[in-house]
């Protein structure tokens, strides 16, 4: 199969399959490619863990940049997945929506920015506060 078959998105029943060049690509030094796509590879069969519980959001603001997560980025959340300490969830604070990393120190829970220029929100019994799912992934552009 030729390279410029294998350019062009193919959209069928199980979402949209990209060409998928399996090699790595050095993020140092250049190194040589000989090889051609081989095959496709499927976004939500990559991205997506339970797609009937599986949404995406946009970011708004800096509070997470540390983790990757930069102002515009979409976050793939996934509200199937039980929060563990250190996983980066979507939160409703108050009726307010933000994206933190879950916090358990002993009995007291937090929500910490990956941003130092932001303070950790600390969860207490008069907040209304729910998890409203796990990230999973972030899809950035980059033009």
């Amino acid at each position: 199969m030729n390279i410029s078959n294998m350019m062009h998105i193919q959209q069928n029943e199980k979402g949209i399959a990209v060409p998928f060049f399996d090699m790595s690509v050095a993020a140092g030094e250049p190194s040589y490619v000989s090889h051609s796509f081989q095959e496709t590879i499927n976004l939500d069969e990559e991205l997506v863990i339970n797609k009937k519980s599986t949404f995406c959001v946009r970011v708004a603001g800096q509070s997470m940049i540390d983790a990757g997560i930069d102002d515009g980025d979409l976050l793939i959340v996934d509200k199937s997945l039980h929060a563990e300490n250190n996983n980066i969830v979507l939160a409703v604070i108050n009726g307010d929506y933000t994206v933190k990393r879950l916090y358990r120190n002993g009995e007291e829970l937090f929500l910490q920015p990956a941003n130092r220029n932001y303070n950790p929100i600390k969860i207490t019994e008069f907040m209304d506060f729910r998890l409203w799912g796990v990230v999973t992934g972030v899809i950035k552009k980059l033009i």
